[in-house]
């Protein structure tokens, strides 16, 4: 076959896959309708996922698992834009990692609301200025983010997906030459997370400089021509710093677990998992904390995450305790153990399960 002609079958193809999408779209749209009337939510992480597993299992030469959900979720993004247009807060600012987390699982076609911090991405939604937020939860080299836990404890918002990011920094500046850097910017985890890179590459006498995000690092490297930034790609391009180093990050390893929060919550998946804050009655008394667990391990569950987080008192402080484990709190396992510690704990999300973090 010349190559005009495999130009043309593909051309053929691009046009049935078009006119397969103006079909999809069109029974999206009609969904939509009946979801907006039944003021059903649109965004549904577990019908996602069975979609993506159900292709995964399909015999291909070349779409591998990430391609195939790199295709889908751009599908998705624009299929819930079709039904309902609605908004997308997270922590800036524009070209952060919580961004770049945003758009991976909501497309490029979103409209994003770029938050100062934190508790202005939970208030955007607890206000309706914004339909889903996204916020870092842990990084599994430097720990869990202290304001979302404590946020999540004290709001009535859940969490309805997370989203596993690895993170990969980059070292990008307009100089030509490493000798002719004399500043460089960065938030103060990621030098700490490219520690090798600075020493190996004998930076570790230049001055470096701490700011809010590796997003504002690079504008500031931007404008500042004897700097470099320790920033993401994203970043770089956004502010259209040249690169001169890339995955510079010590372990190769390094991810962030990001969590959407909304006001609804998600159906059983058979494959989900529940986050919750247990503040224990009597908690300074021994064994308590021993009590719960013993509860998990009567009642079959299984924890994947538990974590100390101190709560302040009038007179005080006490510790409460953010938990991770599998399952959905419909299921009825789960149900029996909220029954039993209805005081002690607050549900804080059951959602979808992602592959690539407890193995981390």
């Amino acid at each position: 076959m010349k190559l005009n002609e495999r130009r043309a079958e593909i051309d053929r193809i691009d046009d049935a896959i078009f006119e397969l999408l103006n079909k999809r779209l069109a029974i999206v749209s009609e969904i939509g309708k009946e979801k907006i009337k039944s003021k059903a939510s649109i965004y549904r992480p577990e019908r996602e996922r069975q979609i993506i597993e159900r292709l995964s299992k399909k015999q291909s030469d070349f779409l591998n698992n990430k391609a195939i959900e790199a295709i889908y979720q751009e599908i998705f993004a624009i299929s819930r834009n079709l039904e309902l247009p609605e908004k997308v807060a997270y922590l800036g600012p524009l070209g952060s990692y919580t961004h770049q987390a945003a758009e991976d699982r909501f497309g490029a076609m979103s409209e994003y609301l770029a938050m100062t911090n934190i508790h202005s991405v939970f208030k955007a939604v607890e206000l309706k200025r914004a339909k889903y937020g996204v916020v870092p939860l842990e990084n599994n080299t430097n720990g869990m983010v202290g304001d979302s836990i404590d946020l999540l404890a004290n709001s009535e918002l859940k969490i309805i997906a997370e989203i596993i990011l690895p993170i990969h920094h980059s070292f990008a500046t307009n100089c030509e030459h490493l000798r002719d850097i004399r500043r460089i910017y960065s938030k103060d985890i990621a030098f700490g997370q490219c520690n090798n890179f600075i020493e190996s590459h004998q930076l570790y006498e230049i001055d470096r400089i701490p700011v809010d995000s590796t997003a504002k690092a690079a504008q500031l490297a931007k404008e500042d021509k004897n700097s470099a930034a320790i920033c993401s790609k994203i970043a770089a391009k956004l502010y259209h710093l040249p690169i001169m180093f890339d995955n510079i990050e010590d372990s190769n390893k390094n991810k962030t677990r990001f969590v959407i929060i909304s006001d609804f919550t998600n159906q059983t998946s058979g494959k989900d998992k529940t986050s919750i804050f247990a503040n224990l009655i009597g908690f300074e008394k021994s064994g308590t904390l021993l009590g719960l667990l013993k509860d998990f391990a009567q009642m079959g569950i299984n924890l994947t995450k538990i974590d100390s987080r101190p709560i302040k008192t009038k007179s005080d402080f006490s510790f409460g305790f953010y938990i991770d484990f599998e399952g959905h709190r419909d299921d009825d396992h789960i149900q029996k153990l909220f029954a039993l510690r209805k005081n002690e704990l607050k549900w804080l999300g059951s959602y979808v399960k992602m592959d690539g973090w407890e193995n981390k």
